[in-house]
Order: C-alpha cells, then sequence, then structure tokens
C-alpha cells in the first residue's frame, strides 16, 4: 500500500476524475463566455465575431454604470454596515454566558434560507397595505413615515440591501464567534488583570486577534456583493425604473429578453474583471495593513 501511494501515478488517478470535471463543467464554459464575449450572437444562429465591439457598448450604455453603481452600493454596505454589525453582535454573543447556543442559533437561521424564501418574506414585510412595517409605522403614530418601499426611487435600495444583510450577518457572526472563541482564555485573563475590560478588552485585544477573519468577510462581502442577483430579481427585477439594476440582473436580460448572448457575454466578462480588480486592490491594502502592524 505504501509502495502504490509513493507511485506519482496513483494521485494522478485520484485527482484525474476531479480535474476533468473541472474543466467540464467551469473552464470550458468560461472559455466559451470569453469567446462569445467578442461576437455577435442571437443563441440561434453562427456567432458573427465583432472584435471589442460589445465591450465598447458596455463602457458606453449608461445602464451598466447605473448597475455597477448598485453594486457599488452593496460593497459599501456590506463594509460600513452591515460588518461593523456583524463584529459587535460576534463580540456580544461571545460574552453570553447563558443561552450562548440559542443566541448562535436565532442569528444563523436567515442564512439557511433560500434567498427566494428571504426575498418574498421581506416582500411581505415591505408591502404598502399588510406588511408589518407599514403597520407598526402607522400603529406608532408615524404614519408620514409609511413608504411603497420597493416602489419608490428613495427606498427601493435600501430596502433590498437591509434583506440582503439581514440573510447573511448570521453567517459571518458565526465565523467572528468561532475567531473570538479560539483565542486562548490566558490572553483575556491576563488583559483583565491589567484592567481592560468591556470596550477597552474588546478594542485592544479581541478586534486585533480575530482582524484576519474580519478581513476574510470583508473580501467574501465584496466579491458576495459583485454577484448579488437573486435577491434583486426576487424582490423588485431591477425596477423601479432600473433604480436597483445590478449587472448580474442586466447582464441576464439581455440574454434572455433581448437575445443578445454576445452582449450578456461580455458583460458577464466585465463583471469577472471588476471582481477581480477589487480583489487585487483589496489584498493590496490588507497587505499594507498587515506590515503596518507588524
Amino acid at each position: 500500500m505504501k509502495k502504490t501511494m509513493q507511485n506519482p501515478l496513483t494521485y494522478m488517478l485520484f485527482i484525474l476524475p476531479t480535474l476533468a470535471l473541472y474543466i467540464l463543467f467551469f473552464l470550458i464554459p468560461l472559455a466559451q463566455s470569453v469567446q462569445y464575449g467578442f461576437t455577435r450572437w442571437d443563441g440561434v444562429n453562427t456567432p458573427e465575431f465583432i472584435g471589442l465591439g460589445n465591450f465598447i457598448q458596455a463602457f458606453a450604455d449608461e445602464k451598466v454604470w447605473q448597475a455597477f453603481r448598485n453594486n457599488s452600493y452593496f460593497i459599501l454596505f456590506s463594509v460600513f454596515v452591515q460588518i461593523p454589525l456583524i463584529v459587535f453582535l460576534g463580540i456580544l454573543i461571545s460574552g453570553i454566558t447563558r443561552l450562548k447556543g440559542f443566541y448562535k442559533t436565532f442569528v444563523f437561521v436567515p442564512s439557511i434560507l433560500s434567498t427566494a424564501v428571504v426575498g418574498i418574506l421581506w416582500s411581505f414585510i415591505y408591502h404598502p397595505e399588510i406588511g408589518l412595517l407599514n403597520q407598526l409605522l402607522r400603529s406608532s403614530g408615524f404614519k408620514e413615515l409609511t413608504h411603497t418601499w420597493l416602489a419608490e426611487d428613495s427606498t427601493a435600495m435600501l430596502s433590498v440591501l437591509v434583506t440582503n444583510g439581514w440573510q447573511w450577518v448570521g453567517f459571518y457572526v458565526v465565523l467572528v464567534l468561532a475567531a473570538i472563541l479560539g483565542i486562548s482564555k490566558e490572553v483575556f485573563e491576563a488583559a483583565e488583570l491589567d484592567g481592560a475590560r468591556g470596550f477597552r478588552k474588546a478594542w485592544h485585544i479581541t478586534l486585533p486577534l480575530i482582524r484576519p477573519v474580519i478581513m476574510v468577510i470583508v473580501l467574501l462581502s465584496i466579491t458576495g456583493a459583485m454577484k448579488a442577483l437573486d435577491i434583486v430579481m426576487v424582490m423588485t427585477n431591477g425596477g423601479p425604473a432600473g433604480l436597483t439594476e445590478v449587472l448580474a440582473t442586466y447582464m441576464i436580460k439581455q440574454g434572455t429578453r433581448l437575445n443578445d448572448y454576445g452582449y450578456a457575454n461580455a458583460i458577464a466578462l466585465l463583471i469577472f474583471l471588476f471582481t477581480l480588480i477589487l480583489t487585487l486592490l483589496f489584498n493590496v491594502i490588507s497587505k499594507k495593513i498587515g506590515e503596518a502592524d507588524a
């Protein structure tokens, strides 16, 4: 058995099935997507090579930039609203001694629901007539604050962002909790002996030690924001008037509604490039932060 495992061909036999699936279901479709991005193709006739025509059209398309701006809102909301809330909840729950398992489960439940279920649930909550949110506002005497949340220009995007955040906060809170629980108790005991308690302990001890996990969460949030699709499709389908349109929904509409699959593939490549650039920038920034702390 030992001699068999020392043979490189044995490892190749184990790797080949996975490698074949990776090539078949990822690399080949990716290569085809790149190829079609440089063509005019309606999904039926032979693709016509047009060079950079689709990309030139995309960079001149105001709807593409509006969609990219909406993806940017997802990123900003995740980084500056969602992640601080995640860290706060993680630290708060880690300090609870009773019913900690209940609170962990309670915050994690939304992340195990399908996005379709979450979108429909919150669409009912936002409903202008029977929705829980407007009913609470009316019963509390704030009728003037009621809105048609998903149909008004001023509230539609924020409503989608809140819903998306609600779904994923719990998943990331569990990651933060795991990081905090991985810190040695001796570290906290030494900090408390030095007089660090409450906020000071969280700021000077907990946060620096869980920073690698926070950076991973930021990266996942950025890449997830660039792939935002299903929550928008379920709740607003890009409306009203394209104000919640993101790159992925615009891409799908170009392909399925207008049969412009070449242009849709070009937008898909732009999503990939935008995500890659943001990821590389984040890695550079996080590396500099790490060097500054070293």
